[in-house]
């Protein structure tokens, strides 16, 4: 069920009217459960059962770390993680594997293989499972220096019904932002219509709604021609354009998905955490993963570059950890090599970086800035090329059409891509002139009037959100 569709519009409306009905208030958990369920079963009920099987394993796994027998601690975390893990690749991997290492013809393993069905957001889920596994186990640690909150009630039940409740919450289910269980457990507890946030609701859905709808949907459109073998018949400059405006669609797609996201959840009265901060005024490859995919980078930092070692033993396990946590943060995002490969650029290009900066140092002016922003712009930007074309040889002849197309530039297209990513600009625009104009708040109602007069008037023909395949 997509966010823009008129199904879900009717959804979200009910599950307001029971979830503060005052007779239904002390079933409000269970009343937000059953419309996640129902939200992620709309199109494929069958995958519910992966998510019952998701919850159970956490549940039992983090139930017995905490009221377990203080020696099977550690057994059932790491039975909780492997179990997680276990069938993320299952699911998510099997088709990649098989198309690498087996044969696809009817009958044989790799054909079996390849026809195992990706449940939607099964990443996010699953992150968030390992998330809640992990943190009661740090939990239990003598002198736990991480202060997680007690999460796991003695009630068997009332766990199992917080656990479904954090593992399906329908506004985070499908895409994220990532929702650590620390974050997440404490919140649930009885909401009052009082206690709504309305103006943060108010701006987060227009400004997500917008973005998606008015903006990545319409640029969509055109972002479809650098699908093979569409691209082969147009200019450099068109397809150079084309890249442009598909990364301006991607960070609108899914900036507006997590914003949405965000203003649903503050609805029902729960705070999810930041997951873009303007990621395309980055300086460095490091400040824009502090930046973009903020809930992701942050979980891969605590639940796998920490662990490994981080940056305190030495430069070379440094630059090391670098490569293999962007390298699985790449696969995390898609069951192809591209990605990993599109996982290791970062990787090369952050341990560069780190690298870079012991032996050059750069003047400190606004020119040197807007320089260094473009660079690395430029270069995420080239990187979601692999992205949109999963299969390499698709990429190379992208790359050599770029360089020897001559074709004529087609004006029609180049317009459209620019036209729709001008809104990004100004919503970039708009947060850098807010830190040097204290009073750009107070116009601000005359920005989400435009905005939903778009939104009204302009919207694009619905796209599912690129981020739903991961």
């Amino acid at each position: 069920m997509l966010f823009t569709s008129f199904p879900f519009l009717v959804l979200v409306l009910i599950t307001l009217l029971l979830y503060y009905a005052p007779p239904l208030r002390s079933w409000q958990a269970m009343v937000l459960t059953a419309a996640s369920f129902l939200f992620y079963s709309w199109e494929a009920p069958l995958l519910v059962i992966l998510l019952v099987f998701s919850i159970t394993i956490n549940v039992v796994t983090s139930y017995y770390i905490s009221r377990g027998a203080p020696g099977r601690q550690k057994f059932w975390a790491v039975t909780g993680v492997a179990l997680n893990l276990g069938a993320l690749l299952f699911f998510k991997y099997s088709p990649m594997f098989a198309r690498t290492f087996f044969g696809g013809d009817h009958g044989s393993l790799g054909h079996f293989l390849m026809t195992i069905p990706l449940p939607i957001g099964i990443s996010f889920f699953t992150f968030q499972g390992i998330s809640l596994v992990v943190e009661v186990f740090r939990s239990k640690q003598p002198n736990d220096p991480f202060g997680y909150p007690e999460m796991v009630p003695a009630s068997f039940k009332q766990h199992l019904q917080n656990t479904m409740l954090f593992k399906s919450f329908f506004p985070s289910l499908v895409a994220g932002p990532i929702i650590k269980a620390h974050e997440f457990y404490p919140q649930i507890r009885s909401k009052f219509v009082r206690d709504i946030p309305w103006q943060t609701a108010f701006r987060a859905l227009v400004t997500g709604y917008f973005l998606k709808m008015v903006v990545a949907d319409n640029l969509k459109d055109s972002t479809f021609w650098i699908e093979y073998p569409f691209f082969l018949g147009n200019s450099s400059l068109t397809l150079v354009t084309l890249l442009f405006g598909y990364s301006m669609q991607i960070f609108s797609d899914f900036a507006g998905y997590s914003l949405i996201a965000i203003g649903l959840a503050a609805l029902f009265g729960y705070t999810l955490p930041q997951n873009f901060n303007y990621p395309y005024i980055s300086q460095s490859f490091a400040e824009f993963w502090r930046r973009w995919h903020i809930s992701l980078s942050t979980w891969l930092r605590e639940y796998l570059y920490l662990p490994l070692g981080g940056n305190r033993r030495g430069n070379v396990r440094t630059y090391f950890n670098l490569f293999i946590v962007m390298f699985l943060g790449g696969l995390w995002h898609g069951a192809a090599w591209s990605y990993a490969v599109w996982g290791t650029f970062h990787g090369l290009a952050l341990a560069a970086e780190r690298l870079g900066r012991n032996w050059i140092r750069l003047p400190e002016n606004r020119w040197v800035s807007v320089l260094r922003a473009l660079t690395v712009f430029s270069f995420v930007t080239l990187a979601w090329l692999l992205f949109k074309l999963p299969k390499f040889s698709d990429v190379l002849s992208y790359l050599g059409a770029i360089l020897h197309n001559r074709a004529a530039t087609d004006p029609a297209l180049v317009g459209h891509v620019f036209f729709y990513s001008l809104p990004v600009a100004g919503y970039y625009a708009w947060y850098l002139l807010k830190q040097r104009w204290s009073r750009a708040t107070d116009y601000e109602f005359l920005l989400f009037g435009i905005m939903l007069a778009a939104i009204i008037l302009d919207s694009g023909t619905t796209g599912k959100f690129i981020y739903f395949q991961f």
